[in-house]
């Protein structure tokens, strides 16, 4: 499982998030990814910052946040370890 990714381009086409990441190119619903996206003006969804780590996307004037591994279905649990007695 990838820790972080390399997110290259972020874009909008109509009512799609698309983006590249680690080369390859996605496309998301922006009202699937967030309501507040769908809603806003085109001003205001193009003005974002992709993280350096790769781990999310930033949109300030709306303060929203998407995190990349939440849009690929990457779900990550706590890791289990054996006590020893």
């Amino acid at each position: 499982m990838n820790e972080h990714h390399q997110v290259t381009d972020v874009w909008l086409e109509g009512e799609n998030l698309c983006l590249t990441i680690d080369g390859e190119r996605r496309t998301f619903s922006l009202a699937k990814v967030s309501s507040r996206l769908a809603t806003v003006s085109e001003e205001e969804r193009n003005i974002f910052e992709i993280s350096p780590s790769g781990y999310g996307i930033h949109w300030p004037l709306l303060d929203e946040d998407i995190a990349i591994d939440g849009l690929l279905g990457i779900v990550h649990r706590p890791s289990r370890k054996k006590r020893l007695a």
